[in-house]
């Protein structure tokens, strides 16, 4: 067992990815079906040989650590998966930023007594053998190591981009730059933090309370204590994170890694996830990506009678419990618990748990949450001038995203559940939006609380 304390950075809004995070934490969000985001840092953690971890949450957090609670445990002495609430031990403030979480709870550092600690984003997805890391980092002597990635130049203004050495020494940071810089030699690529650290523990400390003093300060890691460490001439490393080699994965097997920080990324994530080449193992049984086990009966893909045409499914993935009736789904992520009615044709959509599709639906290019309902003979993503009229969350791409519990009719206003709707009239990421569309939406009645499946077990309850 590996004794480094593992800090899991959990807290975060997902602003971006609103209406999923109005009434969730961004690493609570379902993805690939049957997981959770935090459940692949938490994995890697786990398979990594990490059996002392704290999970530190602050917005939206309940069902985050319904999860955790239910879910990840371990066992064995000293062995945690350790959920920690902020609790504004050091003054009346919430944490306000990654770096000011982190010193908030600096006492479960100080009692861990370790040489070392492991900061890592818990809102990624990425399969990541993180010993492997540690290694490197007390090898190289350094006081922080960030584990780094190239990405496309266009999409380096949303991370940290760093500059490096050839023995990967860090020699410039700047967070989130209008102008990247890119790569020597590759003008089309440059290399960003990943935003996850190994630190020597005293230097972390040192420099989070001296940032804590700050007021000016954003208390964030990208914006302040690398470039604190960077000034102060401390020795910082940067881990390839392409030669980390995950066991059980085939030669020549490209590390994922994906910030799903936008509908659109995380739209495209999933769909990657469900491709006829996937570019994330989920069938790697020597490095698990675990969840919750859930007590639902297989799969169902049926013929609805003789006079109906065979049920199709093309480069989709479908969870259990679920039913699809003589119906096509053409690249389709379709989640646990739902249903799918006869003669529908949903294409490149990903559907959470519990939805339920009625007959001779059509969709294309849907992303729904959980316990969704869509009546029959409806079609979204056919008309996208009739889509941009009566949905009030679609991208410019033409990606809708219906909120948890939202029924839609053939014709007519849609009908949001009415507990979401009062969420997303008061939330600051989605507020704009409902005005803006105030009179072309119904609410449903005080029965339709978006916690209720539409799926074939419409009587259960999810989260």
């Amino acid at each position: 067992m590996n004794r480094t304390p593992i800090v899991v950075l959990a807290g975060g809004k997902g602003s971006r990815l609103a209406p999923l995070t109005c009434h969730r934490a961004k690493p609570a969000v379902p993805f690939a079906g049957r997981y959770r985001i935090i459940d692949f840092v938490l994995s890697n953690v786990v398979n990594s040989g990490y059996r002392r971890v704290y999970v530190l949450t602050q917005f939206m957090a309940s069902s985050l650590i319904k999860h955790l609670s239910r879910n990840w445990h371990l066992q064995g002495i000293q062995e945690y998966i350790e959920v920690v609430p902020a609790q504004m031990r050091t003054g009346p403030d919430w944490y306000k930023g990654t770096a000011d979480a982190v010193w908030q709870n600096a006492n479960l550092l100080h009692e861990s007594r370790a040489p070392h600690v492991g900061v890592f984003s818990g809102d990624h997805i990425y399969k990541f053998a993180i010993d492997q890391m540690q290694r490197v980092h007390e090898e190289s002597g350094a006081a922080l190591t960030i584990a780094g990635w190239p990405v496309p130049i266009e999409e380096a203004h949303q991370f940290g981009v760093m500059e490096i050495d050839k023995s990967g020494r860090l020699l410039g940071f700047a967070e989130k730059p209008a102008n990247p810089k890119p790569m020597p030699g590759d003008p089309t690529r440059a290399l960003v933090s990943m935003g996850n650290y190994f630190f020597r523990t005293d230097v972390l400390l040192k420099e989070l309370e001296k940032d804590a003093a700050l007021e000016q300060s954003a208390h964030d890691f990208g914006k302040n204590i690398i470039p604190g460490l960077l000034d102060g001439g401390h020795p910082i490393h940067v881990y390839d994170f392409g030669t980390n080699k995950v066991p059980g994965e085939r030669d020549g097997t490209v590390p994922y890694w994906r910030d799903v920080g936008t509908l659109e990324a995380y739209f495209l994530a999933n769909m990657e996830v469900r491709s006829s080449l996937p570019a994330v193992n989920l069938y790697n049984r020597q490095w698990r990506i675990r969840t919750s086990q859930r007590d639902y009966p297989p799969t169902r893909l049926v013929r609805h009678s003789k006079s109906h045409a065979v049920t199709q499914a093309v480069d989709s993935l479908v969870c259990e419990g679920s039913i699809v009736s003589s119906s096509v789904l053409e690249r389709v992520m379709l989640g646990y618990d739902c249903f799918v009615h006869a003669g529908c044709h949903i294409e490149e959509s990903l559907l959470l748990s519990g939805c339920d599709i009625g007959e001779d639906v059509r969709l294309n290019r849907v992303l729904m949450d959980k316990n969704c309902r869509v009546e029959a003979g409806a079609e979204i993503g056919v008309d996208a001038a009739a889509d941009r009229e009566r949905f009030p969350f679609i991208s410019a791409s033409g990606l809708v995203t219906l909120p948890k519990g939202t029924v839609v009719p053939k014709v007519g206003p849609i009908q949001l559940a009415f507990d979401m709707a009062d969420l997303m009239q008061r939330d600051s990421d989605t507020m704009a939006i409902m005005k803006a569309f105030e009179g072309r939406y119904e609410f449903a009645d005080r029965s339709g609380h978006s916690h209720r499946s539409s799926g074939p077990g419409y009587n259960t309850r999810t989260d």
